[in-house]
């Protein structure tokens, strides 16, 4: 039976796609960015039971060696979260699809589409699908939110459910990649130029951090990508992203916030390779 580790639901996002969006969070990523704003969701609980103990509303509890979580008893402090030795958390529901796409029934009148995020999502690969597969038989668009550490070149029939992707580049260099993912890059780069060359690149991300990061040298190189698929009538976006310490592990938060200036600088050179959809936010 396919189900998946769901680390919370957005029921309405404007922020995860075009238009009004439910989204699910999957728990479980195959990078470990140092920068991470979501670490929780990095790996999946081993149930030690360490986090019991700082629970005050008892909504953790560690049965038969499972931990339980009562979601309706939690009050949303996170100390279990800052609890945890290892980047998971204990609030994680298990769904299969059909509950999933429940959800995206009750909310079909009020949204546009459903996007699919992480952690990682495609290392839940068949929940997606199936996920993504239902929601187009009730007419909803379907993205994914990826790392790009994905072959979708192999994969034509999660692609033929799947609207788009946001892919995430978060930087061209390999050797700053490997310090701040503890994984190579030659496989987003890789999918950076198919999914553009096949229309379901719907938007890349960069995270900019200053004085850590080569971020004029990921900028150009993703433009210089893009420019041969970028077209007036349907435009490639192109999100560049202050880094920022809310969230972020303590071993990392001594990491720079970019300023405005910097970031209008990186915008501008976009802007002047040809990309004609540039955000910052």
């Amino acid at each position: 039976m396919i189900s998946a580790l769901v680390n919370r639901i957005i029921p309405f996002s404007s922020v995860d796609g075009p238009g009004n969006r439910t989204v699910f969070f999957l728990q479980g990523c195959n990078f470990n960015c140092g920068y991470c704003h979501n670490p929780e969701t990095i790996h999946a609980c081993n149930h030690c039971g360490i986090c019991v103990s700082v629970c005050p509303t008892g909504a953790i509890q560690l049965i038969d060696g499972k931990m339980r979580y009562r979601r309706e008893d939690c009050c949303a402090c996170d100390a279990c979260l800052h609890a945890c030795p290892r980047d998971a958390s204990p609030k994680v529901d298990v769904m299969q699809p059909e509950q999933a796409l429940d959800i995206l029934q009750r909310n079909k009148p009020f949204i546009r589409g459903v996007t699919a995020s992480g952690g990682e999502c495609t290392l839940q690969r068949d929940f997606v699908v199936t996920l993504f597969r239902g929601a187009k038989e009730m007419g909803l668009s379907t993205l994914l939110d990826s790392n790009g550490n994905y072959d979708f070149e192999q994969d034509a029939e999660l692609l033929s459910v799947c609207d788009g992707v946001m892919l995430d580049v978060k930087c061209a260099d390999p050797i700053a990649h490997q310090w701040l993912t503890g994984q190579s890059n030659n496989l987003v780069l890789r999918n950076l130029a198919f999914l553009a060359s096949i229309g379901k690149l719907e938007e890349v991300r960069t995270v900019v951090v200053p004085d850590a990061l080569p971020n004029e040298e990921t900028v150009r190189y993703v433009c210089k990508a893009l420019a041969p698929y970028w077209t007036k009538s349907a435009p490639i976006g192109y999100k560049l992203i202050c880094f920022r310490s809310l969230g972020v592990r303590e071993t990392y938060r001594g990491l720079s916030t970019p300023t405005a200036n910097y970031m209008e600088m990186l915008r501008q050179i976009a802007l002047q390779a040809g990309c004609n959809k540039v955000v910052i936010i």
